[in-house]
């Protein structure tokens, strides 16, 4: 059971300007992720331009970006955030294939080098947080130095998002169609 209420917008006039831009900037929808963090207007609001810049605004592409995120949402078994991705995993580029072979991605044979330096990474920062230095050295030779801040923010801030949807024990909307978180 979901642990906090869903604020209701016509309930929160004064949430109107922010209900207004999280739309805006979500494809027009209110998702169950927001209603929740609204509760914190001050919280919700840096939360959303966070993730719009690491979405919208990030060097790094979005398949790199939709491989680290989708690995976090399996290892820390976060059913909202692995469903609200697939889609945009699969927009960007990974094959369903590769989508399926994440949670034995050593096994799979379906990633180039890049991929493969990026998922060690993403399961240093995600499982251990210390990141070994061969880790590092590995993933380095492929991103210039602001494409590695935003690669580690974004593994960062979608462990961040997967650990507060599993705590708070929050559930994907109705309906599965592509959303943005």
């Amino acid at each position: 059971m979901q642990r906090i209420s869903l604020i209701n917008e016509s309930e929160h006039p004064e949430l109107a300007p922010l209900i207004q831009q999280i739309k805006d900037e979500r494809g027009g929808r209110f998702l169950n992720l927001y209603r929740v963090l609204a509760h914190s207007p001050g919280v919700c609001a840096g939360w959303l331009h966070l993730f719009t810049e690491l979405r919208n605004k990030a060097k790094l592409s979005g398949r790199i970006r939709e491989l680290a995120t989708m690995r976090i949402a399996i290892l820390n078994g976060a059913d909202y955030e692995y469903q609200a991705h697939v889609p945009f995993a699969l927009k960007e580029g990974l094959s369903q294939a590769q989508i399926d072979g994440l949670s034995d991605w050593r096994a799979c044979k379906l990633y180039e080098p890049r991929d493969l330096a990026v998922l060690a990474y993403t399961d240093s920062m995600t499982r251990e947080i210390h990141v070994p230095d061969d880790v590092y050295a590995a993933v380095r030779p492929f991103f210039d130095d602001r494409e590695m801040v935003d690669l580690t923010a974004t593994i960062a801030g979608y462990n961040m998002v997967s650990r507060f949807l599993e705590a708070l024990q929050m559930h994907p909307e109705a309906d599965h169609g592509p959303r943005k978180v």
